[in-house]
């Protein structure tokens, strides 16, 4: 077998069997049905987990919310202002440590979120029917990120 049709039987074996190319392409394409889904609010599906991680009694510090979407301070942060430019959130300092920054969604952030979770709703049932029961995919992400 030469050097070539070694290398290209690894990229085959990479193609079938690696995890992290399959969770790559399937998180793709959830991201395409659910940004379509939520192309009615003007919100992609990138920006409405973030707008429920905001969802909360007290407006969370960007640190937390960078920690719940497993991604780093600075591109929340960058993904945060179209969000704010949008008028479905604020970004305030944080008055116990001027350093930090609290964030909160607007009344049009919570009407948006509202509106686009009963969608998600729907659309995550059709997508439970067509996979079946998600518990174990879950389950198993979960192992991936802890």
């Amino acid at each position: 077998m030469s050097n070539l049709s070694a290398a290209f039987a690894q990229t085959l074996h990479i193609r079938d069997h690696c995890l992290c190319l399959h969770a790559q392409r399937a998180a793709r394409a959830l991201s395409r049905r659910f940004d379509e889904a939520f192309r009615p609010f003007g919100i992609t599906s990138g920006q409405f987990s973030l707008l429920n991680g905001l969802n909360r009694q007290e407006p969370p510090m960007i640190g937390a919310v960078a920690e719940l979407l497993v991604m780093d301070r600075s591109t929340v942060t960058a993904n945060l202002k179209p969000l704010e430019r949008a008028g479905l959130i604020t970004v305030a300092v944080d008055e116990q440590d001027r350093r930090g920054r609290r964030v909160a969604l607007t009344d049009a952030g919570r009407a948006v979120l509202a509106q686009a979770t009963k969608v998600w709703i729907e659309e995550h049932a059709a997508l439970e029917n067509e996979i079946g029961n998600g518990d174990a995919l879950r389950a198993g992400l979960r192992l991936a990120i802890d």
